[in-house]
């Protein structure tokens, strides 16, 4: 009897949890593999078209730029904010008496919303009367105003703001890591004459490595995924210059004003939707591969 009232229990308590994820993850991914093979904008008749919209999708140029986007702008964010990170918490992971307060100084654009951080950043670098170009034309560094949010400078432009919001969330893992590493390791190192930076490459790293492997996970896939920046910055503009992949799947789910078209295109987005998180998956499964295959080595 006892045992089964602790069953009941157990169930009880995994239960709201198992709801949640049924309805707010498991049920959309099944109603979005459904419509894959419709031709649906959200309203009116669903008309079966089997694979139509992968047919589609292979001579979409748009989405295709788009997934060039992606890796450019994935690419310039993490190979400038790991090692910032890393530098950070090095640094902040020594005896410094201002550590506390600049550990949370670094961390807060993590608790910041998104949106917020993104409106932050936009009367920085608007193109008119942004604070950047006014501070630049005050002290005689620029004679016009730059268009940061122009085709020249745009994707530099949300890389800068992602690597902002971004660095106090690895600087802390690194943290994490750091301090799971056995001082006797650097004080033997010391009494074999090693300097700092023979400490960093022959303690540090090798010693990060497990926790250097999970921060690039995070890294890549956080990286694929964003849009949310982007959206409120430049909406993929100017012509598609910034357009990523989830920003794409997001305007043809909810049409903005900067999408090519004003209606929904719920089924192609579907097929959309399904192939950019194949993409994800197989650059995570690849990246995963590689990890294990210099782990061996």
């Amino acid at each position: 009897m006892r045992k089964r009232i602790t069953l009941f229990n157990s169930y009880v308590f995994i239960f709201p949890s198992l709801f949640l994820t049924l309805v707010l993850g498991i049920y959309p991914i099944a109603w979005a593999l459904r419509y894959m093979f419709y031709d649906y904008q959200g309203y009116g008749q669903e008309k079966f078209i089997g694979l139509d919209n992968f047919s589609r999708l292979l001579r979409d140029q748009e989405f295709w730029h788009s997934v060039y986007n992606t890796f450019i702008y994935a690419s310039g964010k993490i190979i400038i904010v790991l090692p910032i990170s890393l530098l950070l918490a090095v640094i902040l992971n020594r005896g410094l008496k201002a550590k506390g307060l600049l550990r949370a100084i670094y961390f807060m654009p993590t608790i910041i919303s998104t949106s917020v951080m993104s409106i932050v950043f936009f009367t920085i670098f608007n193109s008119y009367n942004g604070l950047l170009n006014q501070f630049l034309i005050k002290y005689g560094l620029i004679s016009k105003a730059i268009e940061w949010l122009g085709p020249n400078y745009a994707m530099l432009t949300i890389i800068i703001t992602a690597i902002w919001g971004a660095i106090g969330n690895y600087m802390l893992l690194f943290i994490a890591g750091l301090q799971g590493i056995p001082e006797d390791l650097y004080e033997s190192a010391s009494i074999d004459g090693a300097n700092s930076a023979h400490k960093f490459w022959y303690i540090t790293i090798p010693m990060l490595g497990p926790v250097l492997q999970m921060i690039i996970m995070l890294a890549i896939i956080t990286a694929l995924k964003g849009y949310e920046s982007i959206m409120v910055l430049t909406e993929g503009g100017p012509f598609g210059k910034t357009d990523v992949m989830y920003l794409y799947v997001y305007k043809l789910f909810f049409p903005v004003s900067a999408s090519a078209s004003t209606v929904q295109q719920i089924g192609y987005g579907s097929a959309v939707g399904f192939v950019t998180a194949l993409i994800v998956g197989l650059i995570t499964v690849l990246y995963f591969y590689m990890s294990k295959r210099l782990n061996r080595e």
